[in-house]
């Protein structure tokens, strides 16, 4: 699977863009604030109908427009399929794959997997477990149309269970409706936690043999999954906290405040580390790289094919050994990186096939 082109109008500070990738490793590169990162947030949302940010589609369409487009050229299984999405400032977005709309967004997932890896992911071990759990749903809705599903209605009801606990303090009486919510929460909600303990088991089997490479040796890491509630005490939690819910107005129950850790066992010492809490910034991000790195083998053995690699300035913010690990590790993926020059790539001696320039929204390419 490869992205052959993609096209954009009125997306961000692109007026209109038209540009071609090569199968294997393209540079984007010029000075900050250009408008590289805005390439990379069009193929992820081609890829997933979100942005990597969290943005609001209003807040991604040019300012001085109503709506904007972007195409996407995807070759997968020698075919080549068109995935058109138009956003627009005031009502919700429209895809189309081939020219047919889609109703709903599982009907493109899968099309284009894509791992995004930016700078502000080397800190997805320290944030708070907000980034970690917004990175177990990215990664599995991309790859399970059923979590998404899940995840997605689980939300909703959050959301109308915690209008009903703000009514309450005007109508006491809709107290009675709280166990129709409830039992739905359980219902979604016991699926999201079910998923997410075989993803995590997955991620294990995989980040193991990465980490102990990456930290030549001297350490073994082991993701753990924190839920807030296990599936077999999930409706009695519920039951149990409503009062507390109800003065909170708020549901304070549910996979929505699932955490995960990331224990580090030291080969010397046998001393094993909670390294969100007591980690190093140089043992944060060789987990961090590690994590990704994983994402790209999972993505590979679950859909038996290879991810759209997109590398968000990321290069400048690891020392040479990590740099060194990730470049030799991404052999055979279509790749694309923005950086800001291409120093650091003359340093590592690596192989790339198309280099472009950007500049003020405008896009050059150079060979």
């Amino acid at each position: 699977m490869i992205i052959k082109s993609l096209e954009l109008e009125n997306f961000r500070n692109y007026d209109s863009l038209s540009m071609s990738f090569d199968s294997g490793t393209n540079i984007l590169y010029g000075d900050n604030a250009q408008g590289k990162t805005n390439i990379l947030e069009a193929i992820y949302l081609s890829a997933t109908t979100k942005s990597h940010k969290g943005s609001k589609d209003k807040d991604i369409v040019n300012f001085h427009a109503d709506e904007a487009h972007i195409r996407t050229y995807v070759v997968k299984d020698g075919l080549e399929n068109r995935v058109d999405m138009h956003l627009r400032k005031s009502k919700s977005k429209g895809i189309a794959i081939n020219g047919q709309k889609i109703k709903k967004a599982a009907d493109l997932l899968g099309l284009l997997n894509v791992v995004f890896f930016s700078p502000e992911d080397l800190s997805i071990i320290k944030n708070g477990p907000a980034e970690r759990r917004r990175f177990v749903d990215m990664e599995l809705c991309q790859l399970d149309s059923f979590y998404l599903y899940n995840l997605n209605n689980y939300n909703k009801i959050v959301n109308q269970r915690n209008k009903l606990l703000k009514d309450l303090y005007f109508q006491p009486g809709l107290k009675e409706t709280l166990s129709i919510w409830d039992s739905q929460l359980v219902s979604y909600g016991s699926k999201i936690i079910e998923r997410r303990i075989s993803f995590v088991k997955q991620l294990n089997e995989i980040i193991y043999d990465i980490h102990k490479k990456l930290s030549g040796g001297k350490e073994e890491l082991e993701i753990v999954y924190e839920p807030d509630v296990s599936m077999e005490d999930y409706e009695r939690s519920l039951t149990l906290s409503q009062e507390r819910d109800i003065k909170l107005k708020m549901t304070s129950t549910g996979p929505h405040r699932d955490d995960f850790s990331f224990i580090v066992r030291k080969m010397d010492s046998n001393e094993t580390v909670d390294i969100r809490k007591f980690g190093s910034q140089g043992q944060q991000r060789t987990a961090a790289l590690s994590l990704k790195l994983s994402e790209i083998e999972l993505v590979k053995k679950l859909t038996k094919d290879t991810p759209l690699l997109l590398l968000d300035d990321v290069l400048s913010e690891l020392d040479s050994n990590r740099q060194n690990y990730l470049l030799n590790s991404i052999g055979g993926i279509q790749t694309i990186i923005t950086c800001t020059g291409l120093e650091e790539f003359v340093n590592n001696r690596f192989e790339i096939n198309r280099i472009f320039k950007v500049s003020n929204a405008t896009v050059t390419q150079e060979n």
